[in-house]
């Protein structure tokens, strides 16, 4: 089983949600509390509600609201920093809107709307921050 493996930025979601939603990915950003790449903080393997915390909500791999979950059905959503929805942050390669969706808007390497693609929405070096939000 395979595990989401975080190399592009993201970056905390402007929205009311829960302490969860103020996670973000990065690669550059490992002082951040709020970066999964800080394993002091956001990314650390003992936060509560991390996903990197294989026991948690939000990171256990038999979880339908993990990333790292290949049957989930409610992985966290992401939204750029205008609100723009990117896709479904899931190792399920059958949801529509999933990251892992070789075939989908959000999942093929090729599309413009994809963190997978490193000249579209996945560039290395956009500033452009892509926020989790995790699914009620």
């Amino acid at each position: 089983m395979k595990r989401i493996i975080v190399t592009f930025l993201i970056s905390t979601f402007a929205l009311s949600c829960s302490v969860a939603a103020q996670t973000y990915l990065g690669k550059n950003c490992p002082q951040d509390p709020n970066c999964l790449n800080n394993p002091y903080g956001a990314g650390s393997p003992y936060k509560n509600n991390g996903f990197n915390n294989p026991y948690s909500v939000n990171g256990s791999s038999h979880s339908n609201k993990s990333p790292n979950n290949p049957y989930a059905t409610k992985p966290p959503k992401l939204y750029d920093e205008n609100g723009k929805y990117m896709g479904l942050l899931s190792n399920n390669p059958y949801l529509p809107d999933s990251t892992s969706n070789p075939n989908g808007r959000y999942g093929n390497p090729n599309s413009a709307d994809s963190i997978n693609n490193p000249y579209g929405a996945g560039s290395p070096y956009t500033n452009k921050k892509i926020y989790i939000v995790p699914q009620k």
